[in-house]
């Protein structure tokens, strides 16, 4: 079964509140000599001032802010709507309104504007202060180390080339052939270009050859 929906008392209170307080407030504008839409615009302005102004003191409460600003455009517009609400109740003839009270009805929109403003744009939580950041302690320097001496290094004999026997008994003939047509021994270059081996292997060559 669907729950029974019930009026809300203060709901329905708060509307015909709202409903007379409208209507006071448009025929007191009227009654100023703002005819037309104008009479029908300053109840909605009044109206509006008031609730920003509870919605900034509420604000400021649960953020910890004075709320001097906020109760004071709260009175005003209080101000304004309860008095069209006392002075529309035959204490004032809407035939024949004093001059102060046109006065007061044409600047309304002026302060309206103003408060709106003030409310609108004031900080709605204090700023924080910035923290200063704390600057990273220097690392400590290494103490300056003294090269010590630095042994010499003995240059590395190079390691023995293995030559075949049979590579050998081949540069011996070529050895043998140079001296012949040429009377001389035959040396570690000319003996590398014939065999075609690299120098190394070439001076071991010729080194067993002598």
């Amino acid at each position: 079964m669907r729950p029974t929906r019930r009026p809300d008392a203060v709901l329905v209170q708060a509307v015909i509140a709202g409903a007379l307080s409208f209507a006071h407030l448009h025929d007191l504008a009227a009654a100023a000599g703002q005819t037309g839409w104008k009479a029908w615009a300053y109840p909605v302005s009044v109206d509006l001032l008031l609730v920003a102004a509870w919605h900034r003191l509420r604000t400021a409460r649960a953020a910890g802010l004075p709320a001097h600003s906020a109760w004071t455009w709260f009175a005003v517009a209080l101000a304004a709507s309860l008095g069209a609400n006392v002075a529309t109740a035959g204490l004032l003839d809407l035939g024949d309104v004093p001059a102060w009270l046109r006065i007061l009805v044409a600047g309304w929109p002026a302060l309206a504007f103003l408060g709106g403003t003030l409310l609108v744009h004031s900080p709605a939580q204090p700023e924080a202060e910035p923290t200063p950041i704390p600057e990273p302690a220097p690392e400590p320097t290494p103490p300056p180390t003294t090269p010590g001496p630095t042994p010499e290094t003995a240059p590395a004999e190079p390691a023995p080339v293995a030559v075949p026997p049979a590579l050998v008994a081949h540069a011996r003939k070529i050895a043998d052939d140079h001296r012949t047509r040429t009377g001389s021994p035959i040396d570690a270059d000319t003996l590398r270009a014939r065999l075609g081996v690299p120098p190394l292997m070439a001076n071991a060559i010729a080194a067993q050859l002598a």
